[in-house]
């Protein structure tokens, strides 16, 4: 449980940068309590979006990621973010990614940072 709490936390963080670096992410909401909660949301979808779909679209695509020497995965984690952001619309959640170059870029960032993350904090039950 511990574990999914620290996962959880560092995708709200990696997320939060994302949306701090890159224009076309955005993140709205009346005060910072409010944006903090909706990121907290927001990386639980993301983290159920990449639990489940993920491995699915990875196996899915395989001899693309064999191809391309694994940078496919860029696009992978871009689809995620995208689908992240279409279900937050859907769960009415003002979080948004604006373009496909834009989800590349924030996949990019949001993978970066969360593997910092997840070296920094604590993660053993």
């Amino acid at each position: 449980m511990k574990n999914f709490v620290v996962k959880t936390i560092a995708n709200a963080g990696a997320l939060a940068v994302a949306v701090w670096l890159l224009d076309k992410i955005t993140l709205t909401g009346d005060g910072t309590g409010r944006k903090a909660g909706t990121l907290i949301l927001v990386a639980l979808v993301f983290g159920l979006v990449n639990f489940l779909v993920k491995p699915v679209l990875t196996v899915l695509t395989l001899p693309l990621f064999i191809l391309t020497l694994g940078l496919f995965t860029l696009v992978v984690n871009a689809l995620m973010l995208l689908l992240t952001s279409w279900l937050a619309g859907k769960l009415d959640l003002s979080f948004h990614v604006e373009g496909f170059w834009t989800a590349v870029v924030g996949g990019l960032i949001v993978s970066i940072v969360s593997w910092a993350l997840n070296v920094v904090l604590p993660d053993k039950d």
